[in-house]
């Protein structure tokens, strides 16, 4: 005869027992609790937890758990938390794109080998500023700061290749700027065909090529894109090396992007006054 668990009873699958109580934090609370804590500018998120949201938040989130059952409740908010991102956060393409790539750290390179959480996962990659071992994160903004699309990549793929799975521009039309690691004839071509002209600046190897007077002031104003990673990783804190999981990286990375969109001012280029000088 086949027993009906209770719900707050122990659910023992494959000889672990596993306790099915339904958690006191719904996982809207937890989404926000976490956007919270990249808002408020906090480096320590169980510092933040316990001695802001637990002590001064009492109204706002009256059945807390404790920090270890918050730290497990972040793993199934991984889901609606990139469903909210996507759905509700990310900005629309105007015709005039920005792209970068920025790295994300997870440890030391004299430690890469002794770091368990991300073994098989994290690789070692080269950026601008010497060897590092995590990930980068690859976003496209249009020209009022929104983020349009991103995509998390092992930190050894080429700045490129992003671009060159075209599920990863879908959104975009008209022009992207970029720096000159994206410079590839074949990318540009490829790009072209599917309706999106990339502009660089040019290599000192490579023959002068004649632009458009409004391309160069827009390519001037590509650091707008090297400002968004800034206040990604020093103001929403999406960059750290204390993580303990892999699903907890993704989360605080996630949550960050979703705290990035609410920033009341985000950096811009006016493009009216850029139009009329062109």
């Amino acid at each position: 005869m086949s027993q009906v668990l209770d719900k707050n009873s122990l659910n023992a699958h494959s000889g672990v027992k596993r306790r099915n109580r339904v958690s006191k934090l719904s996982q809207s609370e937890v989404i926000t609790i976490m956007v919270l804590f990249h808002q408020k500018g906090y480096r320590c998120l169980k510092h933040f937890y316990l001695n802001y949201v637990c002590k001064h938040m009492k109204d706002d989130f009256p059945q807390t758990v404790s920090y270890n059952r918050f730290v497990e409740l972040q793993k199934r908010a991984i889901m609606p938390m990139v469903l909210f991102l996507q759905m509700c956060c990310l900005g629309e393409c105007s015709g005039i794109s920005f792209m970068d790539s920025t790295l994300i750290k997870v440890c030391h390179t004299k430690r890469e080998k002794q770091n368990k959480v991300f073994k098989g996962i994290a690789q070692k990659g080269k950026g601008s500023m010497g060897w590092f071992f995590g990930f980068k994160l690859h976003i496209i903004i249009n020209e009022r700061g929104e983020i349009i699309d991103f995509l998390i990549t092992q930190g050894n793929v080429d700045d490129r290749q992003p671009l060159k799975d075209k599920t990863f521009h879908t959104k975009v039309f008209g022009k992207i700027f970029a720096d000159r690691g994206y410079i590839g004839k074949d990318l540009f071509e490829q790009l072209f065909v599917d309706g999106i002209h990339l502009v660089t600046k040019i290599k000192k190897n490579m023959k002068n090529a004649l632009m458009n007077i409004y391309d160069k002031i827009l390519l001037r104003k590509r650091a707008v894109v090297e400002s968004v990673n800034d206040i990604l990783k020093n103001q929403c804190q999406i960059e750290h090396t204390r993580h303990r999981s892999f699903d907890n990286f993704i989360t605080n990375l996630i949550s960050g992007l979703i705290a990035y969109a609410f920033y009341p001012t985000k950096p811009n280029i006016n493009i009216d006054n850029l139009q009329r000088i062109g």
